[in-house]
């Protein structure tokens, strides 16, 4: 942790809608003029799409455990552990980027599931925002979420969540569904071992819960909308919460415990601005102070 380089991850697996908390940060980052170096988790993977691939039929067709994302061996994390801890003590580090798809092949000019070269971040940033697989991991010698001032958890319940991605993947990305049935039931082994444990790590838990029948996900038709839902916020510290404050602001929430607030899904965006940009103001206060 640095009060002069503080560093915030958003950590969730694939599917689970850390990109939309992310596309939140984006827009307090610029409302409050924060500028922020942003590194995406999946630059940390250890094989490109092709590799990973082969890394899978060859772990297959010997009986072996194939590996999966979620997993240490199939990321870069002491180099992980490294830029943060760089980051936290000069505001230096080096990153890439991951080809996701078509948008970012033209963008840079690779092909699709492929990394971009390291190349240092930019000078004189605000702070480090983190969004990926592993902001708050810790396992062995190496322990990302030491160096993270403030852990994000984005956590749906596992139906959903399965939703999710069977529609990003073979909506977005073209797989068949018996392909991402397949990489759910590969990766189990290691989202429990590696994925669940960082939640216990975060300060805050953003879990959306569907109120409608989720039981089979693998033939859901549509993912349920945020109205359909209701998202729990879970404070691993609530002293300095304002809950009275969250309640009155936000419509038909409660509180369910006493470090925890129910609210209704379409008002995750307005409750994530009231809770995570006085905690940004926090850090940037504490970073002109030392300055």
């Amino acid at each position: 942790m640095s009060v002069q380089h503080p560093i915030i991850a958003v950590t969730g697996s694939s599917g689970a809608g850390t990109t939309t908390v992310r596309k939140t940060f984006e827009r307090i980052f610029w409302r409050e003029n924060v500028n922020a170096a942003l590194v995406d988790g999946d630059a940390f993977h250890k094989y490109t799409r092709a590799e990973m691939g082969a890394a899978i039929r060859t772990a297959e067709n010997s009986g072996h455990q194939p590996p999966s994302h979620f997993g240490p061996g199939s990321n870069l994390l002491p180099e992980l552990e490294e830029l943060f801890r760089e980051y936290g003590e000069q505001g230096t580090g080096e990153f890439r980027h991951y080809i996701h798809d078509e948008v970012d092949a033209a963008a840079w000019g690779q092909e699709i599931g492929t990394f971009t070269p390291w190349t240092p971040l930019p000078e004189e940033t605000d702070m480090l925002f983190y969004e990926g697989l592993h902001g708050a991991f810790k396992h062995g010698t190496v322990d990302v979420a030491k160096h993270v001032d403030l852990l994000i958890g984005v956590v749906p319940t596992i139906n959903l969540e399965w939703i999710q991605k069977i529609h990003r993947d073979t909506h977005m990305r073209g797989y068949s569904l018996e392909a991402v049935t397949q990489s759910i039931l590969r990766r189990m082994h290691d989202y429990v071992h590696y994925i669940t444990p960082q939640f216990s790590r975060t300060h805050i838990n953003f879990q959306r819960v569907p109120v409608v029948d989720t039981s089979n996900p693998f033939i859901a038709r549509d993912i349920p909308a945020q109205d359909e839902s209701m998202v729990v916020i879970r404070f691993a510290d609530p002293r300095g919460v304002d809950f009275p404050y969250l309640v009155t602001m936000i419509n038909d929430s409660f509180m369910s415990r006493a470090n925890t607030i129910v609210i209704p899904g379409g008002k995750l965006d307005l409750a994530m601005q009231l809770i995570l940009t006085p905690r940004i103001w926090r850090l940037m206060e504490q970073r002109e102070r030392r300055s």
